[in-house]
């Protein structure tokens, strides 16, 4: 029986690259994939990108309103394995569409993305916390925080500053210095405390 996985890390932990890498073993292996991500992500257009180089086109991008059993029952029934990029933006229904793509397609799906948001939360993701919820197998992937310790959450920082509010989207306009780090729970309290 194919199952749904999901293996989340904060960011920058490598989640794409071990995607890559996933899809690079079945094709070596005469295998189809089927590699996707939400248009949420406007980074690199519809390509998969990792800071250490390797990227790779997408099969296709998807929206809020794709339904992704119809899209992949109808479009890719002849792959070994369906991989899914910054899951953590999936919607509720859509998770479960994936765990149909499990059981009705019986092909195997791969979910990697965030576990936390910014804010600390899981409810902020809707992908993420169904995920937890649904999936056959969870997996953590493991980073570290710039003290050195197990990084857990996914810190955001505008001009230089850690903030902890705001939209879970927030899109790189060119206006502000947006940037997301990897830290340990010990660091972002102090941060928060700096402030």
């Amino acid at each position: 029986m194919a199952k749904l996985y999901f293996r989340y890390g904060a960011m920058g932990c490598g989640k794409t690259m071990q995607l890559l890498q996933v899809a690079f073993n079945y094709e070596e292996r005469g295998h189809k994939v089927c590699v996707i991500k939400p248009s949420t992500d406007t980074k690199h257009g519809t390509k998969l990108y990792t800071r250490i180089g390797p990227e790779r086109e997408t099969n296709f991008c998807f929206d809020k309103k794709t339904d992704l059993f119809k899209k992949i029952s109808e479009s890719y029934s002849d792959v070994q394995c369906v991989l899914v990029d910054e899951a953590q933006f999936l919607t509720k229904k859509q998770v479960d569409q994936l765990m149909m793509v499990t059981i009705k397609l019986n092909i195997p799906v791969m979910a990697y993305g965030l576990r936390l948001n910014f804010r600390r939360e899981d409810g902020g993701f809707d992908g993420a916390t169904r995920l937890l919820q649904i999936a056959h197998d969870i997996e953590e992937i493991k980073t570290i925080c710039e003290c050195g310790k197990k990084a857990t959450y996914n810190a955001r920082f505008l001009n230089g500053k850690l903030v902890a509010d705001g939209p879970d989207v927030l899109i790189d306009d060119g206006t502000i210095d947006i940037e997301y780090r990897a830290i340990c729970p010990a660091c972002y309290e102090r941060y928060l405390e700096e402030q």
